[in-house]
């Protein structure tokens, strides 16, 4: 039995990976303040004798130690989440992003050296690559942000130093660590209220309201299911050819944003309409966005054997019956 601890356990991705972790047998703590998770998403294991739920923020210096006590493995998935909070909170993103980090690591070095090897993983982004214009993007692409001024660019920017630190930790002190960039990860308890596109679209469709698609819906994203993104990092972990290395999680099927409302509207059998709005309406004057986001999965699937379950048809029916139930 493995000693787990996830960061951001109660929140859409890491409720599903308490699950999965709690189904193979592990003890699993779960740290988070609920800034943006909820404890309900815990609902069904929240009596589970090897759950142990510990409300709090991953800031905090003598929770994290405590909680880190005989681990063998931290899954760090707590950060600011959704364009929509960046938008409106840049300076809690860059703290919310980087210190928690900076302090599990300092931690995990230190017992690291005194001979206790746990794994990390670490949860990063799309967003690090910025606006880089390639097609595709592979693990090792340059990053390309914009300005300073425009607050956009902050959350990649500090997912990005994330990075950086924990492979310092790899290279320095052996740390076991593997970084995940997940895109568009998408699934049933997916909140929209911080701007994620696809449970907007479902529950604007389900109350037949106007679906809301920014700019002219040419963007172009690739959606994966939380279930499929889930067994992709537990599977990583234990990997040690993975250790030490960045992977690019998700799909690589691209849509656009205008096909994908669409599609929800035919798969909820809605009598919606689409309504466009400007980037300036919907976050603030100065939000630029990448208009072409699509990862290389090459090196997921070299490391171990990626194959997608979901399609994005059948993601979009999750989606829809989990509104509906």
């Amino acid at each position: 039995m493995k000693r787990v601890l996830i960061t951001g356990g109660a929140g859409f991705i890491g409720s599903h990976l308490t699950e999965a972790l709690l189904v193979r047998g592990d003890a699993v703590t779960v740290i988070d303040d609920e800034s943006t998770g909820r404890a309900e998403n815990l609902s069904s294991v929240q009596a589970h004798e090897r759950l142990t739920f510990r409300r709090g923020s991953v800031a905090d210096a003598d929770l994290v130690r405590q909680s880190l006590e005989r681990v063998d493995e931290v899954y760090h998935l707590a950060a600011a989440v959704g364009v929509a909070l960046i938008a409106r909170q840049p300076l809690q993103t860059i703290e919310r992003n980087i210190y928690p980090t900076q302090l599990l690591l300092d931690e995990l070095c230190r017992k690291n050296g005194g001979g206790q090897k746990v794994r990390f993983f670490l949860a990063s982004t799309s967003e690090v690559y910025g606006k880089n214009p390639k097609p595709t993007w592979t693990e090792d692409d340059d990053l390309v942000f914009g300005p300073t001024t425009r607050p956009r660019w902050s959350y990649g920017v500090s997912k990005a130093v994330d990075e950086f630190l924990a492979l310092a930790c790899a290279r320095q002190f052996g740390l076991p660590v593997v970084i995940g960039r997940f895109f568009n990860v998408v699934g049933p308890r997916q909140t929209g209220a911080f701007g994620m596109v696809l449970p907007r679209f479902v529950e604007a469709a389900l109350e037949g309201e106007p679906l809301v698609v920014h700019d002219d819906g040419r963007q172009v994203r690739c959606f994966a299911h939380v279930q499929d993104v889930v067994t992709s990092l537990v599977k990583l972990v234990q990997t040690p050819a993975a250790q030490g290395h960045v992977f690019n999680i998700g799909s690589d099927q691209p849509v656009s944003i205008l096909e994908l409302a669409q599609r929800v509207i035919a798969l909820a059998g809605s009598s919606s309409e689409i309504e466009y709005q400007s980037y300036a309406q919907a976050y603030d004057q100065d939000f630029e966005d990448i208009r072409h986001r699509v990862p290389d999965l090459t090196r997921l699937r070299q490391a171990i054997g990626f194959a997608p379950r979901n399609d994005l048809d059948s993601i979009i029916r999750d989606v829809i019956a989990w509104k509906r139930g």
